[in-house]
């Protein structure tokens, strides 16, 4: 790699283009990258530490809480109380919302949502899992304890948006609306580079991502789509193929680079879909857009639904544009 590029001094470098270039995006960005590479530490030696396996209680959404689940969601918080560009925090992990209140945070502008370890089930059994965070300037005055309306905002008013994806090499992704970026992470040096500049997601692939087994519960759309992913037509290049891994980050990241679409539904067992609409579904959003893809609930862009709750969960249609086109196209027709 010649002439390598930091994520710091990329940040740097791009700070122009943040809508309030004061250096805190900088400083907010160096809270997540050192709190991804302690969870990274972490994900790496898990089979060596008593770290692997369930805490024996669930977290906010029913969900059995993992021990990593719980690490990452106090490193993450931890590393964004210590600076004081944020206000609070939401995470997939609590029930409320975390105000920060110590005087470091007395004028701070921003509230940050994450969903700390996405696909933490699949850590066991050492697969691909993740990071994803979203940025908002608050709503509320600034000196004023941050409250629920700084966090319940559309998804089209973030500021900035990314994952950490935590596989067979480490990556931080994110963008500020100015194109996307993604960053490796070199284990020798602990520093993120600059290894995936300006990345796009193909117009159409032909990976389709779903559960197929909750077939049964799937709308009448998303069954005809499924159905129209595996029939031969070679102008089109199907069948499809399936590609799952149940780490939605992992699912995401690899029909980034490569092309397609990952459906998660509603269904009978999950009425209004699993996925949470401001800790995945948003960032993920607005990082698609930002590549040149799609993402949706099956009707409507996902970044124009107005949150209602924190814990909110949506229907979700992401990827490559003309596949969350065909897949809008059933949708509309069965619906």
């Amino acid at each position: 790699m010649s002439n390598p590029i930091t994520l710091g001094e990329f940040v740097i470098e791009k700070q122009g283009q943040f809508p309030y270039a004061t250096g805190e995006l900088s400083q907010l960005l160096s809270s997540i990258r050192l709190a991804a590479k302690v969870v990274n530490r972490e994900i790496n030696k898990a089979g060596l530490g008593d770290v692997l396996g369930a805490v024996g209680a669930q977290n906010v959404q029913g969900e059995q809480q993992m021990k990593l689940d719980v690490y990452a969601d106090e490193m993450f918080i931890k590393a964004l109380r210590a600076r004081g560009e944020v206000c609070g925090v939401g995470s997939e992990e609590n029930e409320d919302f975390i105000v920060f209140d110590e005087e470091i945070h007395s004028n701070s502008k921003y509230v940050v949502l994450i969903d700390p370890l996405d696909g933490s089930s699949n850590i066991d059994v050492n697969v691909s899992v993740g990071t994803i965070f979203s940025i908002y300037r608050r709503v509320t005055p600034p000196g004023t304890p941050a409250k629920l309306e700084d966090f319940l905002q559309a998804g089209n008013k973030q500021v900035a948006a990314g994952y950490v994806v935590y596989g067979s090499s480490t990556m931080l992704v994110y963008t500020t609306g100015h194109g996307v970026n993604g960053f490796t992470l070199d284990p020798s040096l602990g520093v993120f580079f600059l290894s995936h500049p300006n990345m796009q997601i193909p117009k159409t692939g032909n990976i389709y991502s779903i559960n197929e087994g909750n077939y049964v519960h799937f709308p009448d759309g998303v069954k005809n789509y499924i159905k129209y992913c595996q029939e031969l037509d070679v102008p089109t290049n199907r069948p499809y193929t399936s590609r799952y891994i149940g780490s939605l980050v992992s699912d995401f990241h690899r029909n980034m680079l490569k092309g397609g679409i990952y459906i998660y539904p509603k269904g009978t067992k999950s009425p209004n879909g699993k996925l949470r609409l401001l800790y995945e579904c948003n960032p993920l959003a607005f990082i698609a857009e930002q590549a040149g893809g799609k993402a949706s609930n099956g009707f409507k862009r996902i970044m124009d639904i107005q949150p209602e709750e924190l814990h909110q969960r949506v229907p979700f249609f992401i990827g490559s544009v003309e596949m969350v086109d065909k897949a809008e196209e059933f949708m509309t027709k069965f619906s």
